[in-house]
């Protein structure tokens, strides 16, 4: 049924006949626990029906990485962290060439988040365990279980791809997946600029002064956590900086008193973020106030919004959840206000959604312009 891949030798033979065919079913068993960045234990691979387990703790898969971004298309369910954990160890985040499962069902109206084995049930009628979800995956010598396991995840991946597919094609829909599919890869290998870390903590309710202090704990968290690859609520919470702000202590004690900070964080560190919350920029380079969630409630937009949405609904089949995000829809907003370049949208919006969706709604929104950006002047 699967082949466990433990030496070089035996991987250029699966680098071989990789080169044979160009589809591939990928997954990965991993250990993030107590780290940044990914551990890998095991990755999956269906190749012409044939599935191996590469061993992530003994092999050199700089060939693999190099494969698969050659490839003409990388199957997954639920790609997030597989394609998060190439990317670190291929160092290279343009793995354009995807096909997710998950989202490709999303699109034939079974939800956002479907899991490989209720997608299994629905698509091919084929039950699989999940019991070895938690296993210590850099362990060794693996069980049987787990291989056995870890072999499901793709022994069926090729077939339920090629079902779903069928499917999207049949509905004209395909494109408009793989489209997707694209956009997410690049936006899993999008970092936030360091000069806009707050955008990730901050909320409209804070001030000026508040976001600055939150920036600079921000780069400072990012700093460290590369640094010593441990997980950023490992060093700082994003609840803990939000409240750290908030009590704005002075003082080791007040410190400790803050939510859920680590002793050994204020011991070893609590002078260096006692200092980022005092010693502050010049007010000029402080960060300016965030927008407050807009909403539609002027005249009848809101409704009008939802028609032009629901009308896309009707056109393609495609359920409302996945035509339209709510921060998608924000964005335009943002967009209408500020009058900011459409290129500055994101990617999702620019594409088959564009005359679908996004021209319709940025023109709706332009008819109510002065009451949203009388709302942002509140705002200031």
């Amino acid at each position: 049924m699967y082949q466990f891949i433990q030496n070089q030798p035996d991987l250029n033979s699966v680098l071989n006949l990789m080169d044979q065919s160009s589809i591939y079913g990928l997954d990965t068993e991993f250990i993030k626990v107590d780290t940044l960045w990914p551990k890998l234990g095991l990755f999956q691979i269906n190749v012409q029906n044939q599935v191996y387990l590469l061993d992530g703790t003994t092999l050199d898969l700089s060939q693999f990485w190099q494969k698969l971004f050659a490839a003409q298309q990388n199957i997954f369910h639920a790609c997030s962290e597989d394609i998060d954990l190439i990317y670190h160890y291929a160092q290279h985040k343009s793995l354009e060439n995807v096909f997710d499962t998950q989202v490709g069902m999303s699109f034939l109206g079974h939800g956002l988040q479907v899991s490989y084995q209720n997608a299994l049930k629905t698509m091919l009628d084929v039950d699989i365990d999940k019991d070895q979800t938690r296993s210590d995956w850099l362990a060794r010598p693996l069980s049987a279980e787990q291989l056995n396991y870890a072999a499901n995840d793709v022994h069926y991946l090729m077939n339920l791809s090629q079902t779903i597919q069928n499917e999207l094609a049949a509905k004209s829909l395909l494109n408009c997946v793989l489209e997707d599919c694209k956009n997410l890869t690049y936006e899993i290998g999008t970092e936030t600029p360091i000069h806009l870390l707050y955008h990730d903590i901050g909320n409209y309710r804070h001030s000026r002064r508040q976001l600055m202090q939150i920036q600079q704990l921000a780069v400072w968290r990012e700093q460290m956590v590369k640094a010593l690859n441990q997980p950023r609520s490992f060093i700082l919470k994003n609840s803990t900086i939000i409240d750290m702000v908030e009590k704005n202590p002075k003082n080791n004690f007040q410190l400790s008193a803050v939510k859920d900070i680590r002793p050994n964080i204020v011991r070893e560190h609590g002078k260096i973020i006692l200092d980022l919350l005092k010693f502050l920029p010049e007010q000029a380079e402080w960060p300016l106030r965030m927008a407050r969630p807009i909403r539609h409630s002027s005249q009848d937009i809101g409704s009008r919004v939802d028609t032009v949405i629901q009308r896309a609904v009707q056109v393609t089949s495609v359920p409302k959840e996945v035509l339209m995000r709510k921060k998608w829809l924000n964005a335009l907003y943002q967009h209408v206000v500020f009058h900011n370049d459409e290129q500055y949208l994101p990617s999702y919006l620019l594409g088959w959604r564009y005359d679908l969706l996004t021209k319709p709604l940025i023109e709706v929104l332009h008819a109510d312009e002065s009451y949203l950006s009388g709302q942002m002047k509140v705002m200031e």
